[in-house]
């Protein structure tokens, strides 16, 4: 996993074709690079999201951000028990077994 920016990237090789290839991930907008080196495949990666940020100031667009992973939810103090209640039982953090029970409930494992 390589950063930049706040921006994250997934790097694969291709032993077909020997080369890098990346993409940014967490966004909607396609971020794609590649090189041939760890140092190219790095610069790649840095020059494209700038490249991204410059055209999305050029068009006076907010670039698309990475989801942090955190967000705020309220729930009435009747929920957050039961919830606490649940987490106990699995012997669990509320934010482990809320990671675990949203996980379950969008499909992913």
């Amino acid at each position: 996993m390589m950063t930049y920016k706040g921006y994250s990237a997934r790097v694969e090789f291709d032993d077909d074709d020997m080369i890098f290839f990346g993409q940014v991930i967490g966004i909607r907008d396609v971020i794609t690079f590649e090189g041939e080196s760890v140092k190219e495949i790095e610069k790649a990666f840095h020059d494209s999201v700038d490249d991204y940020l410059d055209m999305c100031k050029e068009r006076k667009e907010e670039p698309d951000k990475p989801f942090s992973g955190r967000f705020l939810v309220r729930v009435s103090p009747d929920i957050h028990r039961k919830i606490h209640m649940s987490a106990k039982k699995a012997g669990l953090s509320i934010n482990a077994w809320l990671n675990q029970n949203l996980h379950e409930l969008t499909g992913k494992t």
